[in-house]
Order: C-alpha cells, then structure tokens, then sequence
C-alpha cells in the first residue's frame, strides 16, 4: 500500500507544476491586460470614466468567503471529515455559481444600460470587458474544477488521490479569488 501512495505522489508531481505553470501564465496574462490598460489610459488621459455599480462589491464579498469554504473543504480532507469536505466544498461550488451570475447580471444588464460597451471609443472600457469575462472563465473552470473534485469524494478513492484533487482544487480557486480581488482593486482605483 506505500509503494502505490508513493507511485502516486510521483504521477502527481507533473500535474501540480503544470497546474503552477498554469496559475503563473494566467496570472501574467491578467498583468498584461491591466498594463496596456495603463499604458493606453496614460495616452489618453482617460480612466473607465464609470463609478462600478455596487454589486460588484457583493460579488467580491461572496468570493472571499468562498476562498475561507474552500480551505474549510481542504482542511475536512486532511482531517478525513469526508462529510466535512463535500458540505464546504458544495458551499464553494454554490458561492462560485453566485459569484458567476451576479457578475454576468452586472455586466449584460447594469453597465450596458449605463452605456457601456465593449465596442465604445473609449477603448479603457472595453478593456474592462475583457477583464471581466477572462476572469468569469477561470471562474467557470474552477468550478468545474471543484465540481470533479467533489465527485471523487463520492469514489472510493485513496486518500493520497482525495488530497491530491484537494490541493490542485485549492490551488486554483485561491488564485481566481485573489485575480479578482486585484482586478476590483484595479478598477476601483482606475473609476475616474
């Protein structure tokens, strides 16, 4: 039985660098948006010229405490509190869908109606688009994401392999919650 947990951890190894490598492209693809934000905003003089409807602090609030379920799930996992691990991981998932359609209500309902669209001459707001529906598909895959992870937790699957789908789970989520929260900073900072 320790020959195959540690056979496992090996086969693990790959995919938590790819995960990493994965978490590290991704995060410099969000600095690279946000550069040529700043970048074309300092030529133009111009920030988004919009005051962020209110709903996106809401959003945020729901993604910090999804990140606070997730490392309740994982740390259910460690402590072999199966039942522990499925109620907060289920919770991170349901927090995610929330986080996921308040933002897509803010977007295709508020800020189009403010007059805000990906096509406008002023190219800072398009970027806010971008911005937003990049980060709105990370969010769709993490939950898919946990949405597996909580899964295999139904299996009977080895601890190694729980913890395991646990970490990279983990990994993932906390990185989209603190992209987020560095985009929100990020645009509150640029309203004006």
């Amino acid at each position: 039985m320790a020959n195959i947990e540690q056979e496992d951890k090996h086969q693990f190894a790959p995919k938590k660098f790819n995960m990493w490598v994965f978490v590290f492209t991704s995060f410099m693809f969000f600095a690279a948006l946000t550069s040529g934000f700043i970048v074309y905003s300092g030529g133009h003089g111009t920030g988004i010229n919009i005051k962020l409807p209110a709903i996106f602090t809401y959003s945020t609030i729901i993604i910090v405490i999804s990140s606070i379920t997730m490392y309740l799930a994982s740390k259910a996992a460690r402590e072999v509190q199966f039942g522990k691990q499925r109620l907060f991981l289920t919770i991170t998932i349901l927090l995610g869908v929330a986080f996921f359609a308040i933002q897509s209500y803010a977007w295709l309902v508020l800020l189009p109606g403010m007059g805000i669209y990906f096509s406008n001459p002023n190219a800072s707001q398009s970027f806010v688009y971008v911005f937003i529906w990049m980060h709105l598909l990370h969010i769709l895959a993490g939950v898919l994401l946990l949405a597996n992870t909580l899964r295999g937790t139904y299996g009977n699957k080895p601890q190694v392999k729980n913890l395991f789908g646990m970490q990279m789970s983990s990994i993932f989520w906390h990185f989209v919650d603190i992209i987020w929260i560095y985009l929100y900073v990020f645009l509150l900072l640029n309203q004006y």
